[in-house]
């Protein structure tokens, strides 16, 4: 017997906060409670950012979509260098 997938749509959640984050926490912990696994879909950038933010980001499963990979990621560390010497 599977688990059956609940989808919530988040885009109606234009302004989401930590609040919200802790919201679809405790929902998520609902459903897997009643035998239900939660995957969000259409997830703002900053909603995708703030649960990664709150450390959910195992937990909390977001459908991913073809515009996230068109965003910006962190930069790596530079390798360290030799300073140029100043213009006398």
């Amino acid at each position: 017997m599977g688990t059956t997938t609940v989808v919530l749509d988040c885009a109606l959640c234009p302004e989401p906060d930590l609040g919200t984050v802790e919201r679809l926490a405790r929902l998520h912990l609902a459903a897997r409670r009643s035998g239900y696994e939660l995957t969000l879909a259409n997830a703002s950038p900053r909603l995708v950012d703030l649960i990664g933010f709150a450390g959910l980001g195992r937990v909390l499963r977001v459908q991913v979509k073809g515009q996230s990979e068109q965003r910006k990621h962190p930069r790596g560390v530079e390798k360290e260098r030799e300073l140029a010497d100043p213009p006398a």
